[in-house]
């Protein structure tokens, strides 16, 4: 079923660039469990390349987006353990035909996300 989407873009604010590599998890949180919908890193411009973006995969329903910062910091030469590790944010779609946008801002010590437009 292709809808909508999910887009996420994500900045390192510390560093001042595309947090480049991170890597992003979307589950949809079914009754029966967490089912994966997309995983990858963010790119170059900052944002997730994957097929969930023009909205293969995605419906109504609540989701779960998993922000993998500890692993971004170590692949940075900053070795853990990291006071920020997975950073998970949970959200519902509600009509599937709507884009969403996820932006993330954060350094090693705090992060914002939020639905942006």
């Amino acid at each position: 079923m292709s809808a909508g989407g999910i887009s996420v873009h994500a900045v390192d604010v510390a560093e001042g660039c595309p947090a480049l590599g991170l890597r992003v998890t979307i589950a949809a949180l079914d009754p029966s469990g967490p089912r994966s919908v997309a995983e990858g890193v963010i790119g170059p411009s900052g944002g997730f390349d994957h097929p969930v973006v023009r909205g293969v995969g995605i419906g109504p329903g609540p989701y779960e987006a998993v922000f993998h910062l500890g692993d971004y910091f170590t692949a940075r030469g900053m070795p853990g353990p990291h006071f920020l590790d997975q950073v998970p944010f949970r959200f519902t779609i509600v009509d599937a035909a709507e884009h969403l946008h996820l932006p993330l801002k954060f350094t090693r010590f705090g992060y914002a996300v939020f639905r942006g437009v």
